[in-house]
């Protein structure tokens, strides 16, 4: 699947601090990933360390951190990946699921998908 960006929203999980940013959707992904200057500019830290295996095959250790994720007036809260300045913006499996959407690769596009269990 080809990969396409994504308006979206992350917010501290007391939702006085926001930012709109674009993010690459990215079913690979089970985090999102956001540059950790962006996170801790909101206030959002991280409550932990995992190690996780990136798209090239190094093992890695990041640091996560609970933020909301929104799109399309959803949100949902979820540990968000602290990455390097200049590495993409993820929207990962997770988020997806958590907010009930689906990709559409051809259309490049996310659609509601009520077959999605609530958890």
């Amino acid at each position: 699947m080809g990969t396409f960006k994504w308006p979206v929203t992350v917010s501290t999980l007391d939702g006085q601090r926001s930012a709109d940013i674009e993010a690459t959707v990215d079913t690979g992904s089970l985090y999102c990933a956001m540059p950790a200057r962006l996170l801790r500019g909101l206030g959002i830290e991280p409550e932990r360390k995992s190690r996780m295996r990136l798209a090239d095959g190094r093992l890695v250790d990041v640091e996560l951190g609970p933020a909301y994720i929104a799109i399309n007036g959803e949100r949902a809260p979820m540990l968000v990946s602290f990455s390097e300045d200049g590495a993409p913006i993820l929207l990962g499996a997770l988020a997806l699921e958590c907010l009930r959407l689906s990709v559409d690769p051809e259309a490049q596009r996310l659609i509601p998908n009520p077959e999605i269990p609530l958890y």
